[in-house]
């Protein structure tokens, strides 16, 4: 009789890589199912449910490939005076992804971790960036936010509170 080792089951390891071009498919998925900004035209667009939050979606620019969005509450910072959570996003149409490139204004991720941080540093916080936009979106999502209660405003239309 001969003696067979037992086979281990092989589960492919996803690096951080991998792991984050899965988040920015995540994110692509929940904000264009609440949302649809893929279609929208470049301006100001405000979502309100009545709890007092009011989120403002700014559609900042389109290319052939992709829209540059900023998704925010109507609430400014004191000591900035730019609205704040803030998450500026990269919306890639042809590779169906959303980025996050940088949360609140003037957090780049050269003002967050340096001018030439290792690789490994620079992907950890996009995980991070990422993670918090997707639970964001979902969360937005379960407070009943979304494409029937998205209404494109003037820039000047919108209250923001201090």
């Amino acid at each position: 009789m001969s003696s067979l080792a037992p086979r281990a089951a092989r589960i492919p390891k996803l690096s951080r890589f991998g792991w984050l071009m899965g988040l920015y498919a995540e994110n692509h998925v929940r904000l264009v199912r609440l949302f649809e900004p893929q279609d929208l035209a470049v301006g100001r667009y405000v979502s309100s449910v009545g709890d007092g939050l009011d989120v403002v979606l700014d559609v900042v620019e389109r290319h052939a490939y992709t829209v540059e969005l900023r998704l925010s509450y109507a609430i400014y910072d004191p000591v900035t005076g730019q609205p704040d959570p803030s998450a500026h996003l990269r919306l890639y149409r042809d590779a169906k992804q959303v980025e996050a490139t940088h949360c609140y204004v003037g957090r780049r991720w050269q003002d967050v971790i340096g001018m030439y941080p290792p690789p490994a540093e620079v992907i950890c916080h996009r995980l991070r960036m990422n993670t918090f936009l997707g639970k964001w979106v979902q969360y937005l999502a379960e407070q009943g936010h979304g494409v029937a209660t998205l209404v494109r405003v003037e820039a000047g239309e919108v209250t923001i509170a201090a």
